[in-house]
């Protein structure tokens, strides 16, 4: 008999960090009944008989027999224990968690917001893939490759990502200025979200994380300016701080007086920059006052004015307020006015 014409061990030793499903080098050779099969943890081993997948075996140590390869004795047809070699592709997969995972936004994300309104946003992050179901991802994605790695289904998830965060943002309905601090959970349920598209080719996505979320410059720019604006709303604090960094540098224990003048003196001036400044009262209003000459009304006059249009202790005046026209005399307001009056000259 020729040396290893027949398979008695078959395990699989995995010296990368990035295959999925790794295939068993049969090279035509038989597998002996009665071999051993070596699945570490981490791994399912899975029996492919002529395209059909046959048994699954989860971690531990199996003397292969007819009696614990049910469905592949079903399909060779192995009704009383027949105990000669066979030929089957046997399929290690790992069950453990790949980390190296990463996704990102190629283009921006457009949300609603209810405070800027329509934003765009980009995101990166990372995220973990682990398989749940060997035999549906065989079927589905891995397929009869020698070596499934994890560069093969990459693409594929990260696309599936960037679909679905659009929806999972705009559902969330959290404003741009708190995504930060709901990213945990904005991460576990999209977590949840993609787990469950996956189910069907055998994948599960136990952890997906946001690295960072980027506004567009001019949303930064507005965040900028409101910071400006929050930072200089108590200008007396501001200034308190201003002249407690300028003493702090000082610095010195001879300098006493000048920490009490500085700390006046930037009391003194926040009080300033907080009160209005104040404006001088406006001018009293001056009235307008009409004078009667010779059943003739005339002005309106202030009261220079009153006094050069011919004003005679007997002229009638009149401004508002009053009830009735009243000789110049009788007004007390006018009587400076009528002092200053030369009287009427005499007659020729």
């Amino acid at each position: 008999m020729i040396r290893g014409e027949f398979i008695d061990i078959i395990e699989w030793l995995d010296d990368s960090r990035d295959t999925i499903v790794w295939r068993f080098p049969r090279h035509d050779n038989e597998i002996k009944m009665g071999a051993k099969l070596v699945v570490r943890e981490s791994q399912v081993a899975v029996f492919v008989n002529e395209g059909h997948i046959a048994d699954a075996f989860p971690p531990g140590t199996f003397t292969l027999q007819t009696r614990n390869l049910p469905v592949l004795s079903t399909l060779k047809g192995w009704k009383y224990g027949f105990d000669s070699p066979f030929k089957a592709e046997v399929y290690f997969v790992s069950t453990r968690r790949f980390t190296d995972f990463k996704w990102g936004t190629q283009n921006p994300i457009m949300l609603r917001d209810p405070e800027f309104g329509p934003v765009r946003l980009r995101a990166f992050g990372s995220y973990s893939v682990q398989v749940t179901e060997p035999m549906s991802l065989l079927r589905e994605l891995a397929g009869t490759d020698q070596r499934f790695r994890t560069e093969e289904v990459e693409g594929y998830l990260r696309q599936m990502i960037v679909g679905r965060l659009a929806g999972a943002l705009g559902a969330a309905q959290v404003p741009v200025l708190d995504l930060a601090a709901d990213q945990h959970a904005m991460g576990q349920k999209l977590a949840d979200i993609l787990s469950a598209d996956l189910s069907t080719v055998g994948l599960s996505i136990p952890n997906f994380s946001f690295e960072n979320i980027s506004f567009p410059p001019e949303v930064e720019k507005a965040l900028d300016k409101r910071t400006q604006m929050g930072l200089a709303g108590d200008l007396g604090q501001y200034t308190r701080f201003q002249a407690a960094n300028a003493l702090e540098n000082a610095g010195g224990a001879g300098e006493g007086m000048g920490l009490g003048m500085g700390i006046a003196a930037g009391q003194q001036m926040a009080a300033s920059l907080s009160q209005p400044a104040q404006q001088p009262p406006p001018l009293p209003q001056q009235h307008q006052w009409f004078l009667g000459v010779g059943g003739e009304r005339r002005g309106p006059f202030d009261e220079a004015g009153l006094a050069a249009a011919g004003l005679t202790p007997d002229a009638l005046v009149w401004r508002a307020g009053m009830a009735q026209w009243a000789p110049a005399r009788d007004v007390p307001e006018l009587a400076a006015l009528l002092h200053n009056t030369p009287p009427p000259l005499p007659p020729s």
